[in-house]
């Protein structure tokens, strides 16, 4: 259930595909954020993978969220999503989850992984509140030594 201030943020945001011209505020925000850093050009880079989606949250006139996956082999794999902090909270994170389960519905995909900072409970909190579910871990995946935490969704017909 979301609150009256998150459903006025959701209603003053847009959510778009990620243009090239994003790709320089996607980076800063991608390293402000301590998720999976990725440089501008890395982003430019996605936006030319055909089996790559990448979509962004404009609010306030500017882009303050992106969500990166892929299709691969008949999954939905969530390799990036970031919402600035001061713009948690909102509502903003979900918009991008919803997008992404639309696409797996409308494509037939029943399937969808991802992996997270196994301290990142804000983000498994709201992994967990999609079904998704703890299905293995990497030790020391990350370059700062955390673990990786593997999660799936198998949508079932939701």
């Amino acid at each position: 259930m979301t609150s009256a201030p998150e459903e006025r943020a959701a209603r003053r945001s847009q959510t778009r595909k990620m243009t090239a011209d994003d790709a320089e505020t996607a980076a800063a925000l991608s390293n402000d954020e301590g998720a999976a850093t990725w440089d501008a050009l890395a982003f430019r880079r996605e936006l030319d993978v055909p089996h790559a989606r990448l979509e962004v949250v404009e609010q306030d006139g500017r882009v303050v969220a992106f969500a990166v996956w892929w299709e691969v082999e008949g999954e939905l794999d969530l390799l990036n999503l970031v919402v600035e902090g001061a713009y948690r909270r909102r509502g903003l994170g979900r918009r991008l989850m919803d997008c992404l389960f639309d696409e797996a519905r409308s494509r037939g995909i029943t399937r969808l992984q991802l992996e997270v900072r196994a301290q990142n409970a804000p983000a498994l909190a709201l992994y967990r509140s999609y079904g998704y579910e703890v299905v293995g871990r990497r030790p020391g995946y990350y370059a700062d030594g955390q673990d990786a935490l593997l999660l799936t969704c198998e949508l079932d017909g939701r």
